[in-house]
């Protein structure tokens, strides 16, 4: 396991149900799918489910660089903007854009106004933080600040593997690397 990302609203900090888990390779990954898949979690009663993770093909088509990713915090989006329109937006100013991703409410489907976008470059991150504020996106002026990650001590234990790993600032999926969604039943 390279890293594991649990979802959190952004008001309470209280799980959304859901997070991501990185592994080094496609045949770890695989491994854990088998044996996990449907599962009963411990000190719950529900049942695991577990799915590739899927990305967008602006996301996809951006990951070949696997760097380190500087990410920003994208707020006031309106309702219609995807998560293409909010890269391309940036990637029009700066080359260094790896991907973007809208926050989807699981329960409606639809935007919760904010998103994230990752760069490659640290300076372009820095740069696009006061350049893109306020400048619109579909039709509302978009709030720009640092990705933070609201509970920084949060820790996942990832079942099968002997490290616990600290779940720390959002990070998009990095490249070349296998991604699960695990999804928790409600």
């Amino acid at each position: 396991v390279t890293s594991v990302k649990v979802i959190r609203n952004k008001q309470t900090s209280q799980s959304e149900g859901y997070g991501f888990i990185e592994f080094n390779t496609r045949a770890s990954a695989e491994r854990v799918l088998q044996t996990y898949q449907g599962a009963i979690m411990p000190n719950g009663g529900q049942s695991y489910r577990l799915n590739w993770a899927t990305f967008s093909a602006g996301e996809r088509s951006s990951r070949q660089d696997d760097g380190p990713d500087h990410t920003i915090f994208v707020g006031d989006l309106a309702a219609d903007v995807t998560d293409y329109l909010l890269q391309e937006t940036f990637r029009a100013r700066y080359n260094s854009v790896k991907g973007a991703k809208v926050v989807i409410d699981r329960l409606t489907g639809r935007s919760k106004g904010y998103g994230f976008v990752r760069f490659a470059d640290e300076g372009e991150q820095m740069r696009a933080m006061t350049e893109m504020q306020g400048v619109l996106c579909s039709t509302r002026p978009m709030r720009i600040g640092p990705a933070t990650n609201k509970n920084p001590a949060a820790t996942t234990q990832a079942k099968g593997c002997q490290e616990a790993l600290s779940s720390r600032s959002l990070e998009l999926i990095s490249a070349e690397m296998v991604t699960i969604l695990v999804h928790v039943l409600a």
